[in-house]
């Protein structure tokens, strides 16, 4: 999956919006907070490339599933810059094979952006039209 199709899966989602607050290269996607309030990062792409070659893709993860996969796919590491516990970082490219799925991945953003909206507002929640994290399953 290239990084512009991923871009489109993040700001796919109702109420997103994507900045480079950093400065060229690094793109942060956000969930509208609600009026007056600035927006809540649930993703965070750089654009650049690594060491070896790969972009880095941050995603918040909930800390029970984070060391799974971490385990599980050899791309996803702690949260680069980010607090290691509620945070992954997705290797794409790079010198490392890509064992995560394009779907694999479109649900690990969608996780990442649940679990910014459920600490919203019920108002906010509401405006989004969000289903929730059990609802969705």
């Amino acid at each position: 999956m290239d990084l512009a199709a991923i871009a489109d899966l993040c700001l796919a989602l109702p109420g997103t919006s994507d900045d480079e607050p950093f400065g060229p290269g690094t793109t942060v996607f956000r969930v509208d907070a609600g009026p007056g309030k600035p927006g809540k990062l649930f993703a965070l792409m750089n654009g650049g490339t690594d060491a070896g070659g790969a972009t880095r893709f941050n995603l918040k993860c909930d800390p029970a599933l984070a060391q799974g996969l971490r385990e599980r796919f050899p791309e996803v590491v702690p949260g680069y810059h980010m607090n290691k516990k509620h945070w992954n970082t997705v290797r794409l490219g790079g010198d490392a094979p890509i064992t995560l799925s394009a779907q694999e991945l479109a649900e690990l953003i969608e996780d990442s952006y649940d679990l910014v909206v459920s600490g919203l507002p019920r108002a906010q929640q509401e405006r989004l039209r969000w289903v929730g994290l059990a609802q969705r399953g």
